[in-house]
């Protein structure tokens, strides 16, 4: 809360994209006072373009640009050459050129007139949207514009021009969120009602997205490379992200062509898998709308991130030089800040979709646990919620706290690693490659016994560690029976959906910000919609990942706890029997005798869903 609230006292978002002047007022704006800068603190609502009064000769220092500038609502569109066509041009269009304190009738009459207004001749100019700045059309003009402009892009640190990339490109970002939103949703339907048919679809559709997207990703590399007007610092790392995304997007494709080539023979089983997911669901409709309010609240605390690291980003005093200037400089220890607050992102979402996966395995434990599947328990989902705000809140902040300690050190990784592709060291490389795949791999698992902790913590109601202590020991005794089909079939099968919605969101994205190549680094900007879309997609399709993990769970300790017996008869679905005996058949490749191979528990107590 500390940084939030710095961040938002001391941060000015609006100085990145929309410009300022040399008094300290952010254009298009209402501005408040600046001690010591009388002209400081005016409305410049209708004044939304940043003009320079000497735009033909620029130069550039410490990263401040030398020439006085205002805000204006309009750039000259044609020549002025005296004080008479600056003075007509403030009259007919409203815009004044020169600095704010000189009245418009003293243009001609005023001795300093000369200081106070853009040298002459201005040259007509044109407002650029991405900076809102008067760029002049000039030829020798612009050729200086914008070589200062550059040298200044240039010279920003990294973090600056991820934010100026992010504000610059944010209605796009926001309109591919929502297609990312829309295709989980489509896609969530369609496992519902799930058919052989569909199955195929998916996988023809996956495998299509994948050869499209490496071979558009490549082909924007070939392009980049080269393309001779390549200057810029930013398009220079899109080159380098857009190798990586290349290469990483070519190694994806490769790998799950062959998972779904080795696994085609279980495909079979997808739709009789989902086809009683969906009977659990039908039975609990309101788990299809669970993912809008986790969406919900994924977006607002999104915004609110992305607020504060804005702020964060533009977080500086304002200074007054002389004649009355103002000057930002930034503060120091912002990036630690911003570290820090990146942290945050992956634990507070993290944290989020546990609860949601809290609440569906709540839901789950109670109907499967129920003896008359006809009539299931009334609102098992409120049940759940009311549970886990009351219970188990601190269970969700261990999981979601585990993985992003997983996390931590893969950053730390990719950061080493650019240190060493500098020096060349390719045992290093190797060493760093290894390492990383480790942890991806440590993470994924962490994951997959996250969720069944928390479907235990829903049956017994114990705490976090002993429910997944308890989880692994019943995870451990039976899956190599299960593992088969709740891993091989029904999470791969999810995860191609995931990989649906990715795909054809970042490819989206690259035409759409293919076509404004300049001065940002828009492969930032991708990369963040790439991870909106799975995050979102994850939170869809995690119903069903999570209902099915649930299920199987629950009935391992179905097998465990009772013996099928009149006493103790087992809660079981017999169309979840036939399936895992089926499977197994499959896998142990003999005849699968009977429901014993699960040890059954001496005592032989009942269990009975927590309430």
């Amino acid at each position: 809360m500390f940084i939030t609230g710095y961040a938002v006292m001391a941060g000015a978002a609006e100085r990145l994209v929309l410009g300022y002047d040399s008094f300290g007022n952010i254009c298009g704006r209402k501005n408040t006072p600046v001690k010591g800068a009388p002209l400081s603190g005016q409305d410049m609502t209708n004044k939304k373009y940043v003009f320079f009064l000497n735009s033909c000769s620029l130069e550039m220092q410490s990263l401040k640009i030398s020439s006085l500038s205002l805000c204006v609502s309009s750039c000259p569109q044609e020549q002025l050459n005296s004080l008479e066509d600056l003075q007509s041009f403030a009259r007919n269009n409203g815009s004044c050129l020169c600095v704010y304190n000189l009245n418009i009738s003293s243009y001609t009459l005023n001795p300093k007139a000369a200081e106070l207004c853009p040298t002459l001749p201005v040259p007509p100019s044109k407002s650029f949207p991405l900076f809102n700045r008067c760029v002049p059309q000039n030829p020798e003009c612009y050729s200086k514009y914008a070589s200062v402009l550059i040298s200044m892009v240039n010279e920003m640190d990294v973090f600056h021009r991820i934010l100026s990339a992010i504000l610059a490109r944010r209605d796009a970002v926001i309109g591919l969120s929502v297609l990312s939103l829309a295709f989980s949703f489509i896609l969530v339907l369609a496992f519902r009602f799930i058919r052989t048919l569909l199955v195929h679809t998916l996988i023809a559709l996956v495998v299509f997205g994948l050869l499209f997207v490496s071979g558009v990703l490549w082909w924007l590399y070939y392009d980049y490379r080269n393309d001779p007007s390549t200057e810029l610092e930013t398009e220079k790392e899109n080159v380098k992200f857009l190798l990586g995304y290349a290469i990483f997007s070519t190694i994806v494709t490769v790998v799950l062509l062959s998972l779904i080539f080795v696994l085609r023979k279980r495909l079979q089983f997808t739709v009789r898998l989902f086809r009683i997911v969906g009977k659990i669901i039908g039975r609990i409709p309101l788990l299809l709308f669970q993912p809008l309010w986790t969406f919900l609240i994924l977006i607002v605390f999104w915004v609110f991130w992305v607020a504060v690291l804005l702020s964060l980003g533009t977080a500086g005093t304002a200074q007054t030089t002389s004649g009355g200037q103002v000057e930002y400089r930034a503060l120091s220890g912002i990036c630690y800040m911003a570290w820090y607050h990146f942290v945050g992102l992956i634990w507070t979402s993290e944290f989020i979709l546990a609860c949601q996966e809290m609440t569906i395995a709540g839901a789950v434990v109670t109907c499967y646990f129920n003896r008359n599947k006809n009539s299931p328990p009334p609102h098992p989902v409120l049940s759940s919620i009311s549970v886990l705000f009351c219970y188990h809140l601190g269970t969700a902040v261990k999981g979601a706290f585990l993985v992003t300690i997983l996390r931590i050190p893969r950053i730390v990784l990719l950061y080493l690693y650019n240190i060493l592709k500098q020096k060349e060291s390719a045992c290093a490389k190797c060493l760093f490659k290894c390492c990383f795949c480790w942890f991806w791999c440590q993470e994924n698992c962490l994951r997959y016994f996250n969720q069944h902790a928390y479907t235990t913590t829903a049956v017994n109601g114990t705490n976090f560690c002993t429910s997944a202590k308890d989880a692994v020991f019943i995870l451990a005794k039976n899956s190599a029976k299960l593992a088969s089909i709740s891993c091989f079939v029904g999470d791969f099968i999810l995860f191609l959906g995931k990989v649906f919605v990715v795909c054809f969101t970042v490819f989206g994205g690259l035409m759409v910000f293919n076509y404004h190549r300049e001065l940002q680094a828009w492969v930032v900007p991708l990369l963040l919609v790439g991870f909106f879309a799975y995050v979102m997609s994850h939170s869809f399709l995690s119903v069903f990942e999570v209902t099915a993990d649930a299920m199987f769970l629950c009935f391992a300790i179905d097998m465990e706890t009772n013996d099928g017996s009149a006493e103790k008869p087992y809660f079981v679905d017999q169309e979840l029997l036939t399936l895992v005996s089926q499977s197994n058949k499959l896998t142990e490749g003999q005849k699968y005798r009977s429901v014993r191979p699960f040890q059954d528990n001496e005592d032989g107590t009942e269990l009975q869903p927590m309430t």
